[in-house]
């Protein structure tokens, strides 16, 4: 009798459950920052109306920045936009999303995160580098708003987000002197560039590596794909100056799509710093405890300095 009152209790409870995922998978989406107003954080959306070739309405047809404010230090005005990676189907908002952008807040630098659009729904590119190209003109835009400079605005990107972020820096757009909005009169160039294990590679059609064009059942348009959106194919002398790691035995994007990148830049003549970690799993974030990886911000910081692109610690 106990085993099915407490087998009935269970049905209910799940029952409940599913019930309210549902409701809540009615709900819009947040994008005005209403239930995060306590943590200082806002959640706006890249465009005002419907984006472009969107597909619908629902939270995965709306791109969005999330502003995660400079605190700590005193700000210079410097901000970056940070894109997660999930391999264009998913988003890691907190390990390479929430964290990166807290990390540069505690340190003077006010953080963007893009949840840019997925081809996991249907969004195939170009439209993730619409999403990219247009978080940079937002801010750059509403640069006074934020307190910012518009010509210190950067983007750091991980894995496919690193793909994206590279994309983005090599193929901007100028913006239209004569356009309505403002938005659209400002160039989508970063100013600096941060790449994290990036899937430099995505479009390649060697189904022995992941490979964007499988992944999106597209292998008859990759060969088309690869000469559009492979980053180290469009680094001119423009490209921002990077900073650039990864590591050696990463098994999911391997290091040599990295080296392509960074051998462009150098190519090019663009300055560039990189490191590359002996050992170190894909998708680390800020480094996961591992002893060698945790390194990688510390160098991020005292480049960023260099650069003048952050402001020094007070002791």
């Amino acid at each position: 009798m106990k085993l099915y009152r407490w087998l009935m209790l269970f049905a209910l409870f799940v029952a409940a459950a599913v019930n309210v995922a549902a409701q809540d998978s009615k709900q819009p989406c947040a994008t005005a920052g209403e239930n995060n107003a306590f943590l200082g954080i806002q959640t706006i959306r890249l465009w005002e109306g419907d984006a472009p070739e969107a597909k619908g309405k629902a939270c995965e047809d709306i791109p969005t920045l999330t502003i995660v404010p400079a605190r700590g230090r005193a700000g210079n005005g410097v901000s970056v936009v940070v894109l997660p990676g999930g391999g264009h189907v998913s988003l890691s908002g907190g390990l390479e999303g929430l964290d990166i952008a807290s990390w540069f807040a505690a340190r003077g630098v006010t953080a963007f995160i893009l949840k840019y659009r997925l081809g996991s729904n249907g969004y195939l590119f170009p439209v993730p580098l619409y999403d990219a190209r247009r978080a940079v003109q937002l801010v750059r835009a509403r640069a006074a708003d934020y307190h910012l400079d518009p010509h210190r605005i950067g983007m750091i990107g991980f894995s496919a987000g690193g793909h994206l972020a590279a994309l983005a820096a090599v193929k901007p757009v100028a913006g239209e002197a004569e356009a309505p909005s403002p938005i659209d009169r400002v160039s989508s160039r970063p100013d600096y560039l941060v790449l994290g294990y990036p899937w430099i590679g995505a479009m390649s059609p060697d189904t022995s590596r992941l490979t964007y064009c499988k992944l999106m059942d597209v292998m008859d348009r990759c060969e088309e794909l690869q000469k559009e959106f492979s980053p180290d194919l469009f680094v001119t002398k423009d490209t921002p100056p990077t900073f650039w790691y990864h590591t050696a035995d990463d098994e999911t994007v391997p290091v040599e799509q990295g080296l392509r990148f960074y051998l462009a830049l150098l190519k090019a003549g663009v300055p560039v710093e990189a490191h590359i970690f002996a050992h170190g799993t894909h998708g680390s974030g800020l480094g996961k405890g591992d002893p060698s990886l945790d390194q990688w911000p510390q160098l991020l910081e005292t480049w960023m300095r260099a650069q003048g692109l952050m402001p020094e610690a007070k002791h």
